[in-house]
């Protein structure tokens, strides 16, 4: 089986969603759109407040960390969708974007940054 983008990105965010699930978070919702800019891969509550996380996955890190793929373009769009999404909740009063990075070689590693923050 040859493994597309694609499928890697969509691998990845399975394995992110049983990775936040045992660390007992609940999934709420799944590449959530907004519009045609704005997608968020996993939207979890972990506690009291509401989680927006981008899943960022790679067969290999030959050509970078897969958090280097977060922009501030894609950060931006990801705030956009967490203010919407609030909107829409206004039950949430606590939110936070983390990030989820995924490599599969040359050994498999996933990563976790809670609350990440990039500087617009």
């Amino acid at each position: 089986m040859i493994l597309t983008n694609v499928s890697v990105g969509k691998n990845g965010e399975e394995i992110a969603k049983k990775y936040l699930e045992k660390q007992g978070y609940k999934i709420l919702e799944t590449n959530k759109r907004f519009s045609r800019i704005c997608e968020i891969d996993i939207i979890a509550l972990d506690k009291d407040t509401l989680v927006f996380c981008e899943v960022k996955t790679r067969k290999t890190n030959i050509c970078g960390s897969p958090m280097e793929a977060i922009t501030k373009t894609k950060y931006a769009n990801i705030k956009k969708g967490m203010f919407y999404y609030r909107q829409e909740n206004p039950q949430y009063k606590k939110a936070r974007i983390d990030a989820i990075s995924i490599v599969f070689k040359p050994e498999f590693k996933i990563e976790h940054l809670k609350n990440i923050y990039i500087n617009l």
